[in-house]
């Protein structure tokens, strides 16, 4: 029904437009025809119409007439493309990334004007500083070599032109939000010498997120960015010409901008912190009823306000996005030489980018202080439980690349380059207690828990529980040559081979505390610590620790330092690997492009390491291969129908999937977080773009792609039901064979999950008491699950995108033009496991504009609204976590057992905890352009 609805409204408003312009409409020539669109795909310029590679491209014009202000619009009008504005990052028919880990590489390279970026930020500049956005689907296995797995997406800025050109834009929208950015180009004092400059300032003081603590900030797109960007371009002579571009960045954001929070978690507040492996009593303790003396700073007490409103929420910790020093380096030095160019295209980047915010993210309790239960002798009731988290990226490289095209007339078409790509890259991440001065030391724990350190548990000046930096430098290097043959008049074969090789090597430290956890006191000698009033126990070593064999990608056993109390490793590893395509084009007449393309792709592997993630036992993942086969036309009719279709088919091996490894053994232990290759995947689908222009003036973009992205073979277990209790879960190990010994028996065939079980608890008299966790049938065990036909992440199955434009010239030369947007998308997961909380529900999107443009071009004023009928809408497949909240009071005079994770639905037979990535509200503003000449 509301697909239905929203049909009707788009085609109603746009009935509307059409009607009320087309009786007054005077002759004049078309605004909005279908253009021939010049691109660089494959490294030379040639008709979109004509490159037999599955395309789609935005120029400047299209971007402002559809209203694709950001990234995430981009996915709306292309076929398999999926966008995260929170972690920034993006995804080809299933193909992608979804982590923020360094040390693992992209699936969808990204070139700004010919180099290579970790970060698809960039795409979202607006159209004054972007031509052209070209987006490649499918593994560019020859010519964007580098991780380019999944496909490419092509920046392509606008350049100095040799005539006087001025422009300013100002935009206005709801929220507060506004823009002001100008551009000026022309010649300079030096013949043969032009230039361009241009800058922007965005921002948005009031967030779409409302929080409801007195004195704190609102959330959601709160940003203040501004862009400076110089360009020169040099024809020196007439054989040599170049071009360079360097960019200053600068974020002072609140809640905006990537990493910020864009999620929505309707689930009450958890009282065990799941994310980081049950290392602190956590704030949501407060909200357990076993609290006392609680200080609650929410009006809404213990009942998450996003229960009912998913634009609402209760925070004490505000987020600070910033980016600073960030310079973006370009160039691209060319001679002409007879017959092929030599071309040489140098870039380089630095940047520091910071983030803080609370943690866990979606779920903090607004509580900021709380009494414990009385136990005997114990002197640190007091929990003082705000946590926050601190992420940095410090990042650098280098790229460099020469390349030889030719240029010639003739059947053979050749190009042949060599490729260098260096990067360097720090990535500090820790959490801390903000109001507890306790964590500082010192720790009063026995001399040989800091063995390691002589003994003594080094200080903690900042209050960090958990505490990484791992600092890597990752390298790429290719050579590749690509030949094109018209080996009769309407045939072309295409063949390119590319060799890579990737390597990465670095450090990983880190340092792990435990506060207010009665399982960090387990050990005997431990547990007179809460009672001598010392709440906080080091356990770097513990958790830490070599494994006698050195896993793969580790080079080096862990040592400990006694003046910092990190702990240290090193990782590397290298890979290497021969791709390339072929491709047989035939083009029978000037309006026909019909091609079928086969690529065998690659991506390295790489290493978890940092962000939420401990010594994992097993940091390094393989690297990912795929075998692409791919059939396209390209058609147009007349000069009114525009179609190009694709069907493709993909045998992917050894996706790089991000999955936790869940704690359930009741005792404190570092939550591994590592990469799950997915041995066999397949993806397969159909796209189709098509142009109809069936009046003068009246433009009609319609897209649709059906996606197939499932996975053939894999297991593994559910983070979010780890014993596979939860219905449809697909266990393959029945719960008799785990139970093959005692339960608890160190050689039991399944690891213990004692939340979903009775299990034994001693108390501080040496007495054994059940605790019941979640007694069941099936329970006490964490079970593999059978993957096979489960979806891979963000991969939703059907899309359709609609846009109409119409343009009523006026007779004084003057015009205005009618858009109307519609987009729909299917229903997506956000993980591996098809499951019910891991699930985004379809849904679809309303845009308007109106834009007037003066008789001499100079002004122009653009109306819009975007989300017209103020939808939830999803950018990908929801997260989701094991519920907590089952809680145990001691006997009087017993260490305090914290409280656990746990598998039960809660009191309203809600299933594990889901968090969705929200798209924006409404929004609608107005937009001025003028151009001085």
């Amino acid at each position: 029904m509301k697909l239905k609805h929203s049909l009707l409204a788009s085609s109603a408003l746009l009935a509307a437009v059409v009607s009320a312009t087309a009786a007054q409409a005077q002759s004049s020539a078309a605004s909005n025809t279908i253009e021939e669109l010049v691109v660089t795909a494959e490294r030379r310029e040639q008709s979109l119409q004509d490159v037999p590679v599955a395309i789609s491209a935005f120029t400047a014009e299209k971007r402002d007439l559809i209203g694709i202000q950001s990234v995430f619009d981009l996915t709306n009008f292309t076929p398999g493309l999926q966008y995260s504005t929170q972690t920034d990052r993006v995804s080809l028919r299933g193909v992608g990334r979804t982590n923020n880990v360094h040390a693992a590489d992209a699936s969808v390279s990204v070139y700004s004007d010919g180099i290579y970026t970790t970060s698809t930020v960039e795409a979202g500049k607006t159209p004054l500083f972007l031509e052209r956005v070209e987006i490649l689907r499918g593994p560019q296995a020859t010519l964007y070599g580098r991780n380019a797995i999944g496909g490419a997406i092509n920046l392509v800025s606008k350049r100095p032109t040799d005539e006087w050109y001025g422009e300013v834009r100002g935009q206005y929208q709801n929220y507060n939000h506004h823009i002001l950015e100008g551009a000026i180009s022309g010649p300079t004092f030096i013949d043969g010498i032009t230039f361009r400059l241009a800058a922007n300032w965005e921002k948005q003081s009031k967030g779409w997120i409302d929080n409801i603590v007195p004195g704190e900030p609102d959330e959601g797109n709160v940003i203040n960015t501004n862009i400076v960007e110089g360009q020169l371009k040099f024809d020196i002579g007439e054989n040599f010409d170049g071009w360079m571009k360097l960019t200053w960045i600068e974020w002072r954001n609140g809640a905006g901008g990537p990493g910020s929070r864009g999620t929505w978690t309707p689930a009450v507040y958890p009282t065990f912190e799941a994310a980081n492996a049950g290392i602190t009593l956590q704030p949501g303790y407060g909200c357990s009823g076993n609290a006392t003396n609680v200080l609650n700073a929410s009006p809404m007490g213990c009942v998450n306000p996003a229960l009912t409103n998913p634009r609402k929420i209760a925070s004490t910790i505000p987020y600070d996005v910033d980016l600073n020093g960030t310079y973006i380096f370009a160039s691209e030095w060319t001679y002409h030489f007879t017959g092929f160019d030599l071309r040489y295209q140098l870039g380089a980047v630095h940047y520091h980018y910071y983030l803080q915010g609370p943690t866990p993210v979606d779920q903090t309790a607004p509580i900021l202080r709380y009494t414990l239960p009385s136990v005997t002798g114990q002197n640190n009731a007091v929990v003082n439980p705000r946590y926050a988290f601190n992420y940095q990226e410090e990042e650098s490289w280098l790229s460099n690349e020469v390349t030889l095209v030719s240029t010639h007339d003739g059947p053979v078409q050749w190009l042949a380059g060599l490729y260098y790509w260096k990067e360097s890259y720090g990535q500090p991440v820790y959490t801390y207690l903000v109001d507890e001065p306790r964590v500082q030391g010192p720790f009063g724990v026995p001399a040989t828990l800091c063995a390691k350190r002589n003994g003594t548990c080094a200080a903690n000046p900042n209050r960090r529980i958990f505490d990484t930096y791992p600092e890597f430098d990752i390298s790429s290097r290719a050579a590749y040559a690509q030949l094109d043959w018209e080996f009769i008049d309407t045939f072309t074969l295409s063949g390119g081979i590319r060799y890579s090789i990737d390597k990465k090597e670095g450090i990983e430290r880190g340092r792990l505390l435990c506060y207010q956890v009665a399982g960090c006191f387990a050990a005997p000698e431990l547990n007179g610590a809460i009672a001598g009033g010392i709440p906080v126990v080091d356990i770097t070593e513990n958790q830490w620790s070599s494994a006698a064999i050195l896993p793969k990608g580790v080079i080096t056993p862990t040592v400990f330092d006694p003046v910092s109390g990190f702990a240290t490793r090193y990782l590397k590893d290298e890979w290497q690997e021969v791709t390339g395509n072929v491709t047989l084009k035939w083009d029978p007449d000037p309006d026909t492009n019909a091609f079928a393309r086969y690529s065998h792709g690659y991506k390295p592997g790489g290493f978890r390491i940092g962000i939420d993630v401990g010594f994992s036992p097993n940091p390094e993942t393989r690297e990912e291969k795929v075998e692409a086969f791919e059939v396209g036309l390209k058609k147009n009719f007349g000069r009114n129908i525009q179609a190009n279709i694709a069907a493709f088919y993909y045998d992917y091996s050894n996706a790089q999937i991000p999955l936790t490894i869940v704690n359930t053994s009741g005792a404190v232990a570092v939550t591994q977080s590592i990469f799950y290759n997915v041995p066999e995947a397949s993806s397969k689908g159909i796209e189709i773009e098509t142009i109809w222009q069936p009046i003068e003036n009246l433009q009609i973009l319609a897209n649709y792609s059906y996606l197939d992205a499932h996975i053939t073979e894999g297991s593994a277990i559910d983070p979010a039901d780890p014993a596979a209790l939860q219905p449809g879960a697909r266990p393959i190990t029945d719960r008799s064979l785990c139970r093959a010994t005692a339960y608890g028996d160190a050689t039991t065939t399944c690891a213990a999950d004692v939340y979903t079980s009775p299990r034994p608890v001693v108390n501080a008299a040496g007495a054994t008491t059940q605790v019941s966790g979640s007694p069941d049938p099936n329970g006490g065990f964490q079970r593999v699950q059978n993957l096979k036909g489960y979806n891979l992440p963000n991969s939703p199955r059907h899309k359709i995108a609609i846009n109409a434009n119409y343009t009523y010239p006026f007779s004084d030369g003057s015009s205005l033009t009618g858009s109307v947007s519609y987009t729909w998308r299917d229903s997506q997961y956000g993980s591996i496991f098809d499951r019910d909380y891991y699930k985004s529900p379809s849904w679809d999107q309303v845009d308007a504009r109106l834009t007037w443009k003066a008789k001499d071009r100079k002004t122009t004023v653009i109306a819009f609204v975007k989300n017209l009928f103020d939808d939830l809408g999803y950018e990908g497949g929801a997260g989701a976590s094991r519920r907590a909240g089952s809680i145990y009071t001691p006997p009087a005079g017993a260490p305090i057992v914290n409280v656990v994770q746990d598998a039960r639905p809660d009191i309203a037979g809600n299933n594990p905890a889901s968090t969705y990535p929200l798209t924006p509200p409404r929004t609608y503003g107005i937009e001025l352009q003028y151009k001085f000449f």
